[in-house]
């Protein structure tokens, strides 16, 4: 099928998603999740041959576990779909009003944004999560991933397509393009006539080549070079367990730390112990002139460094003189992802939240939990890094947009 009849399948689908009452949508995103547990085994299956083709590829283990599906991750793709049946539908909601002088009441209410356009890599889990939260606020979605979790998307998207029509709802509600070229990547970005808004939810090349191509608005996502900056006021212990979580409980996801700022006047104490943990982990840990002094046997960081997201078992260690220095080097190399202060110091830690430029900033707390899930939204279509129409977790409410409402009985314009 080609993109055009896509996306003439994914207006239309659009129009009927909007004459679904919630109860109606709440019952058949239950009706999917249990479908997905149902079919755990051919989603399984379908997920071991895309895993078997990274293998043989030699892709990294930290980007194999993004692509890895199991009995545990399937689980969670349902208890994402049925977490959002429990979260109030924001379709027609009536933000305001007002009643002007001249009679006329002016009211702001949420409806969908229409057609919602995802290009993603590697996370089969982001098939579902994508359809949840689009079939929540009526929208309409065509998915585009990757070529090394085409056979798992499959199978997702045919079990989700099957359970909408059982249900008797339009199963091109969600649709999937199979072909992984970049030709047809390229076309599908340009599909400004049918889709609404175009979501990317991958590495920094693919989110640049989608901004710099894409004639349809897009709202950038995911990249997370995520820093933890341990004040001179820290707890060393819990420096040394918020580091160890957020770089090490999964590495190949873009809420992870990459990069650890430490103030001078603790890193003598506190980074030898930091350091200790994290090698258990069998994490590389590359440091500047003056962490290798404390910690000798640290791979010497470059200026390269400090900017790249590693998606991997590997960590930097900047050292800096006061705070402001903290806030000025991460607002230099950060992605505007997820940033965090380790302090017992209450202006340091206001003036890091107040300085730092990030969708979300932490005190005292691992950046693993810059999640839609963790934060209660239910499943999240992406991390917006942007400032524009959303930013954070993209929760239910940042996939709609506004219409204006005006009751009259008659008025004209003098």
């Amino acid at each position: 099928m080609d993109l055009m009849q896509l996306g003439e399948n994914a207006v239309r689908a659009s129009k009927d998603l909007q004459k679904l009452s919630s109860d109606q949508k709440n019952d058949c995103l239950l009706a999917v999740a249990k479908a997905l547990i149902e079919n755990k085994d051919d989603l399984l299956k379908a997920n071991e041959a895309d895993v078997k083709l990274a293998c043989e590829k030699g892709v990294k283990d930290s980007l194999i576990d993004r692509l890895k599906l199991n009995e545990s991750r399937i689980q969670g793709m349902a208890e994402g779909l049925s977490q959002l049946i429990s979260l109030s539908d924001p379709i027609g909601e009536i933000i305001s009003a007002k009643h002007l002088s001249n009679g006329l009441e002016v009211g702001k209410k949420r409806v969908p944004l229409g057609v919602i356009g995802i290009i993603y890599e590697s996370r089969p889990n982001v098939t579902a999560d994508a359809f949840g939260l689009c079939f929540k606020t009526s929208n309409a979605v065509i998915l585009k991933g990757g070529s090394d979790a085409l056979h798992s998307n499959k199978a997702i998207v045919k079990v989700i397509c099957q359970t909408l029509e059982n249900s008797g709802c339009n199963p091109l509600a969600i649709q999937l393009i199979e072909d992984t070229s970049r030709e047809t990547a390229k076309a599908f970005m340009r599909l400004n006539q049918y889709i609404d808004v175009l979501i990317p939810r991958g590495g920094a090349g693919l989110i640049q080549t989608i901004v710099e191509n894409s004639t349809v608005p897009v709202i950038e996502t995911g990249t997370g070079n995520c820093h933890i900056y341990v004040d001179q006021y820290a707890d060393i212990d819990m420096a040394d367990s918020i580091i160890f979580n957020a770089k090490t409980q999964r590495n190949g996801v873009c809420n992870a730390c990459e990069s650890l700022v430490i103030h001078k006047n603790i890193i003598a104490k506190a980074l030898p112990i930091i350091c200790h943990h994290l090698r258990k982990a069998n994490v590389e840990i590359r440091g500047d002139e003056e962490a290798r002094a404390v910690v000798p046997d640290l791979v010497a960081a470059t200026t390269e460094d400090w900017g790249t997201e590693y998606l991997d078992s590997i960590i930097s260690v900047k050292t800096v003189d006061d705070i402001d220095e903290a806030i000025s080097h991460i607002n230099h190399y950060n992605t505007k992802h997820s940033e965090a202060i380790i302090t017992k110091d209450y202006h340091n830690a206001r003036k890091f939240l107040d300085e730092v430029d990030a969708a979300a900033v932490y005190v005292n707390a691992s950046t693993r939990f810059t999640d839609g899930f963790e934060f209660g939204f239910g499943a999240e279509i992406g991390i917006s890094t942007q400032k524009l129409h959303a930013r954070g977790p993209m929760g239910l409410n940042e996939l709609t947009t506004i219409k204006y409402i005006i009751y009259g009985d008659g008025q004209i314009r003098p």
